[in-house]
């Protein structure tokens, strides 16, 4: 169903409000996905925090109009879905961890940090860990010394302990 010119107004300003706080944005060609696959898609993105949506590409082209992310302008043909994320690397890592398993939808094109990313940018940008990952990883960096520490206090008050 055809949109009016309110409706378009809406979807436009609406995109445009998630475009602000957003980071990163990648693109996809859809075709030949089917409903179910996309369907999937979209509810690992809402578990991501990824705001997946088809728009038509002129009311896109608006939204982004002025932002960070109007370099990708010129890459907007064809049937597209949106990946918009505030945290860096997850829309390029759910569009990407998808495409893996349904050889259909095709990756595109992206921004992040005002710099345009062809497809192999995009699969770049998705093998970075993400920030729970990261911290994850710190955390265990920091907790190695100190459990270190405790094993070696251990022993000497087990060695001690035999030794009287």
């Amino acid at each position: 169903m055809a949109l009016n010119l309110e409706g378009k107004k809406a979807v436009v300003s609406e995109v445009a409000q998630i475009v602000a706080n957003a980071q990163t944005m990648a693109v996809a060609e859809y075709r030949g996905v089917g409903v179910s696959a996309l369907t999937t898609l979209r509810k690992n993105a809402r578990a991501q925090g990824v705001h997946i949506q088809v728009l038509k590409n002129t009311l896109a082209r608006r939204a982004i109009e002025g932002t960070s992310f109007e370099s990708l302008s010129a890459e907007l043909t064809g049937p597209l879905i949106y990946g918009i994320s505030e945290d860096a690397v997850a829309a390029a890592k759910v569009l990407n961890d998808f495409a893996k398993t349904n050889d259909k939808l095709i990756l595109k094109a992206g921004v992040y940090n005002g710099k345009l990313l062809d497809q192999a940018g995009i699969k770049a940008l998705a093998s970075i860990p993400s920030r729970e990952e990261l911290l994850s990883k710190l955390a265990y960096v920091m907790k190695a010394p100190v459990a270190g520490m405790a094993r070696a206090l251990a022993a000497v008050a087990a060695q001690k302990s035999e030794a009287a």
